[in-house]
């Protein structure tokens, strides 16, 4: 009830009034194909599926209807506020496709409704038992269904959980007045505070939700990446890969440049992930792609050995950006993906690899995009290091 209460009074994200702008980006099929396929790379893509959105808050379920306008998608949220925000954004923009519930995750059972995705971000950590929460999810999963989850990361919030023991012990509650005087009070930070560099890279946290969900929020549990496994375990799900891969890669940034890189190499996934995570040190999410563990067959089934990779059909991510100037020597071009936080994960290219990143049109492979005469090797190595890197998706149903 608490944290039902906080909500009510502080819904996050900020109500918004149109979803116009959002209706323009998501018209482009590319990226809603982009999009299908990080959760199932092998499948041909599919409109009409089924999606819930699992604490949808003020906004996340109205938009993904909008993006998926053939889908039949399904809100749940235990706020009041969250869901009338929702229903306003249905009638505006006409989402009959959307419908909205208000419904504990605990209880999703109650809908009767097997979905073939779940969305479930920014609400795991929050719950009394997120475990139970977790699992209440999987009995609505479909068999061949798939999972997109966010849990906040330890480390990387360390100076937020200090504020949060700071306001606890000073008595600061979640009211206007206490919220306007903690924004004062967070410019006087001493330099060097371990929030100070959290607060210049999120302005939001200037909006009172955004700083009385970080700062006041009554329940927070925030999973390294080894508790991230154990809570899918109990759960009865698999990991399947990070949304963004390139922050947990060997292969990518500074990473791939440490003495200790070919120790870090023998490692098991989990524990590469785990051992970057603390390296990186500043981690303030993870967000991931997870499978029932009953899952047929192999849900990431890509793979760069043999030949099957010539099939794959590449797709290019929109947050990509092609950067012309200031290159390192050999380069003809730095690709950047705008969603990355970290900024040592760009990928240079040379002349001859900016010729076949160009060729990407979506639907060719990439034995039709590289022709006969290229060196597989180097063919092989780029598309591999594109896909590591999050430049592209790929579509391996043909």
């Amino acid at each position: 009830m608490e944290v039902a209460d906080f909500y009510e009074r502080y819904p996050y994200p900020r109500p918004i009034e149109s979803l116009e702008e959002y209706r323009l980006l998501w018209q482009d099929r590319q990226r809603r194909r982009a999009e299908y396929h990080l959760y199932w790379p092998a499948r041909p893509l599919k409109e009409d599926h089924t999606i819930l959105i699992a604490g949808c808050g003020t906004s996340q379920a109205a938009k993904h209807a909008m993006r998926w306008p053939e889908a039949h998608v399904v809100g749940i949220d235990f706020s009041a506020t969250s869901v009338r925000s929702t229903q306003q954004l249905k009638r505006r923009h006409k989402l009959d496709n959307l419908e909205v519930h208000k419904l504990d995750i605990e209880h999703v059972d109650e809908l009767k409704i097997d979905f073939d995705r779940i969305v479930c971000t920014g609400v795991l950590h929050h719950l009394p038992d997120p475990a139970e929460g977790l699992a209440a999810l999987r009995r609505v999963l479909k068999p061949d269904g798939a999972m997109q989850l966010m849990v906040y990361a330890p480390y990387g919030r360390v100076g937020i959980y200090m504020l949060q023991e700071f306001c606890r012990r000073v008595g600061i509650q979640a009211t206007d007045e206490e919220i306007r005087n903690l924004i004062v009070a967070l410019t006087m930070l001493p330099r060097g505070h371990p929030l100070e560099n959290l607060l210049r890279q999120a302005p939001d946290f200037r909006e009172e939700a955004a700083l009385a969900d970080a700062l006041l929020h009554p329940q927070d549990q925030a999973y390294s990446v080894p508790e991230i496994f154990d809570l899918l375990s109990l759960a009865g799900l698999t990991f399947g890969r990070w949304a963004r891969q390139a922050p947990y890669a060997t292969h990518c940034g500074a990473i791939a440049q440490i003495p200790q890189i070919a120790r870090l190499q023998q490692l098991s996934p989990a524990e590469q992930f785990a051992a970057i995570e603390l390296f990186r040190g500043t981690m303030i999410r993870h967000s991931f792609i997870v499978y029932r563990d009953d899952y047929p067959g192999s849900a990431q089934p890509i793979s760069f050995g043999g030949d099957a990779w010539l099939d794959y059909v590449p797709i290019r991510l929109p947050d990509t950006i092609c950067v012309q100037e200031q290159l390192p020597a050999g380069a003809a071009a730095a690709l950047i993906n705008r969603t990355h936080t970290f900024t040592d994960l760009v990928l240079p290219i040379n002349k001859q690899e900016k010729q076949l990143f160009d060729a990407i049109d979506g639907h060719r492979t990439i034995a039709e995009i590289a022709g006969d005469r290229a060196d597989r090797k180097i063919t092989s190595a780029l598309f591999e290091r594109l896909w590591w890197y999050d430049q592209i998706m790929f579509d391996l149903s043909r």
